[in-house]
């Protein structure tokens, strides 16, 4: 297979997958319950809605300041609000490109601010390690808080805790194998492994070098807990979602954060993703689906309408470059 037919291939799959999955979506639930879903979406309380992209919007400023802290250290200080345009330019981007919008954000920075492109793109792979610890972390609590819950669900539909003890197990052996052999191979692939995770180790631990440590660890944990949050207020837009508890919002924030990673922007996955995760906590397929389609067409609409300003108002405001 070619380079450009792998190209091609990467942009194209996640796109054809979103578009099967709006599709599936479609076809698995009723008229009548289709019609229930849309009359929720159109009676959603737009002041949560509005409050949801509101914290959004604060995610995303408090990442554009976390970034000047990783380049500090390298001689550069952009603007913040440079730094604002491009993320979300760069989140804009991930829409239709998935993993795009890393290469647009070190690209304008080194266009309007004459950051080196190289070093611009290690501050961002820098960034993502860190999220993925932190989204590792919120996984971890999400599991722990409702375990009982998650393993009666298990249960029920035919997974005991034996069988979900022994798939642990092989999951960790095959996790342990798979270490000795990066460790022990001389393979061109095990060699390009071990290097790209010695990158992210040596991504990471710069953090500590830092002049603002721990400024930046504050901004890490804002934007989190934004995150989080902007996904909690809009369970006050579906009835049947208000009683859920933050440990049983957090079960279904992980898999809508998976989903978000599968496909462009999590579209077609994202709601069913949801939705199964609810249905663990007795909330019915209808309230679920309608709940994953506002937080992801209020999320989406945020990031095309301040993306598409963004691609505007960026090289205006930088004429001089």
């Amino acid at each position: 297979m070619n380079k450009e037919l792998k190209k091609i291939l990467k942009i194209i799959l996640p796109i054809a997958l979103g578009v099967f999955l709006v599709w599936y979506s479609y076809r698995i639930t009723s008229e009548e319950d289709r019609i229930q879903i849309i009359r929720y979406i159109k009676e959603a309380d737009l002041f949560w809605v509005g409050l949801s992209i509101c914290i959004g919007i604060l995610s995303h400023i408090s990442r554009a300041i976390r970034w000047n802290y990783l380049l500090e250290p390298l001689g550069y200080s952009p603007k913040v609000t440079n730094n604002i345009f491009i993320i979300l330019m760069a989140y804009f981007a991930n829409l239709g490109i998935p993993r795009s919008g890393e290469v647009l954000r070190a690209t304008a920075l080194a266009t309007y601010e004459d950051v080196p492109f190289q070093k611009g793109f290690g501050t961002i792979v820098t960034e993502r390690v860190v999220d993925l610890l932190i989204l590792l972390l919120i996984i971890l609590i999400a599991l722990f808080s409702q375990t009982e819950i998650i393993l009666a669900f298990l249960k029920e539909k035919g997974v005991g805790f034996t069988a979900s003890f022994i798939l642990l197990g092989v999951g960790f052996t095959g996790l342990l194998f798979t270490m000795l052999f990066l460790k022990r191979s001389t393979s061109r692939f095990a060699i390009k492994i071990r290097d790209f995770i010695k990158g992210l180790l040596d991504g990471l631990l710069s953090i500590f070098r830092m002049k603002y440590k721990w400024a930046f660890v504050l901004h890490t944990f804002f934007i989190w807990s934004a995150y989080i949050l902007m996904f909690w207020v809009i369970k006050y837009t579906v009835p049947e979602t208000i009683h859920l508890s933050f440990g049983q919002l957090l079960v279904a924030f992980v898999a809508g954060a998976f989903a978000m990673s599968t496909t462009n922007g999590g579209i077609g996955l994202y709601p069913i993703a949801v939705s199964k995760s609810l249905n663990i906590f007795g909330i019915s397929a209808v309230s679920g689906n309608a709940f994953g389609w506002i937080m992801w067409i209020s999320q989406t609409m945020m990031v095309v309408l301040f993306g598409a300003i963004s691609f505007l108002l960026l090289p205006l405001l930088n004429r001089n470059k």
